[in-house]
């Protein structure tokens, strides 16, 4: 079985700590690894061979944290072309050198997960049923809470054997009514955008629903040489196109496989904080010169030898860097965002 990281982004939601010339799943975060090299540990766990697509201006950067992957198995966009487009490059790179009928999982290198072996079974999991089925086989997430930032998979009868069900619907994100709703119903997976499926299969359903997609493969094809400089100018002309958009939400020949691991998308500075170990006060601190007085739910950190000093607060993000200081309310802590979009408009960043 083939792993595929997918390592894009451009460095918004986590603002200072992440920037679009270092995004987040190059940061260590969580424990002692960045969040890449978790993912590309866990990859290690579900199969033998693994490749990672990333994106030219930081590509340097996730060869320095892989130094044990094989110089072919980075996939190097020239430009952002959305999910879709990098899902047919690997598709194309990969099925040129290998067994077209070999699953291939699609994942993300920005998550946090401490279930390993749950990791790699419902992986494996998801590429029997694949296989079994010829149907590309998504991994949905079990609720925990009425989430609004995420899409949602309505899941239909189960396939037998297999593990895997029918999907019925996918559903955009939700308000918070609508979300409990799917919570209480009891037949919604959060949609964490992994896809499994052999290159045979992927194309199959690429011809039928997803002429977008099979124009950008065709045309990479017809180029003789993956990454050459005609390469990437074919793969430059492409639109951006996003795998759930012009795949997913198109297909009624797909099935997914409920998840057996704990997962979070560290999005935000709150959920940052939920990924790590606070004190008995609710504070995470991390780097030194930090000094609080009657501080409570605190999400702290400070990159600079410059004290910080926290005050009689409750609910808040502090992060100190060489790129800037972000001072937040916690639960709005996502809207760092909108920000950074200002910062953009005047060349700031």
């Amino acid at each position: 079985m083939i792993t595929v990281i997918i390592a894009g982004g451009s460095g918004t939601r986590l603002w200072p700590l992440s920037t679009s010339d270092y995004p987040k799943h190059l940061l260590t975060l969580t424990g002692d690894r960045s969040l890449l090299q978790s993912a590309y540990d866990r990859a290690t766990k579900v199969g033998d061979t693994v490749y990672v697509v990333t994106e030219a201006s930081h590509a340097h950067h996730v060869r320095e944290q892989l130094p044990e992957l094989p110089s072919g198995h980075f996939l190097i966009e020239p430009g952002r072309r959305g999910t879709g487009s990098c899902i047919v490059f690997a598709l194309d790179v990969i099925g040129r050198t290998r067994d077209n009928d070999e699953p291939i999982a699609f994942v993300h290198s920005d998550h946090t997960i401490r279930d390993i072996e749950g990791y790699a079974h419902s992986l494996r999991t998801a590429a029997k049923a694949s296989v079994d089925t010829n149907k590309v086989t998504l991994i949905g997430i079990e609720p925990t809470f009425p989430a609004t930032g995420f899409g949602y998979i309505e899941r239909d009868g189960e396939i037998e054997s297999t593990g895997a069900y029918n999907i019925e619907s996918f559903k955009e994100k939700p308000d918070y009514d609508t979300a409990k709703a799917y919570v209480r119903a009891g037949k919604y997976l959060w949609n964490c955008g992994y896809f499994v499926g052999s290159v045979n299969t992927f194309l199959s359903e690429i011809a039928a629903v997803a002429p977008d997609l099979k124009q950008s493969y065709d045309a990479l094809s017809a180029v003789s040489e993956p990454m050459s400089d005609d390469y990437n100018q074919t793969y430059l002309t492409f639109n951006d196109l996003v795998i759930d958009y012009s795949l997913a939400e198109r297909s009624h020949n797909l099935a997914v496989v409920p998840a057996s691991f704990d997962w979070m998308d560290v999005g935000s500075f709150k959920d940052l904080h939920e990924a790590n170990e606070s004190d008995i006060q609710g504070n995470f601190f991390k780097g030194n010169e930090i000094y609080d007085i009657e501080l409570e739910n605190a999400f702290v950190h400070n990159e600079e030898d410059k004290p910080v000093v926290v005050i009689g607060l409750d609910n808040v993000v502090v992060v100190n860097t060489p790129n800037g200081i972000l001072v937040s309310r916690k639960d709005l802590s996502q809207r760092v965002k909108e920000a950074v979009n200002k910062m953009k408009e005047k060349g700031e960043v």
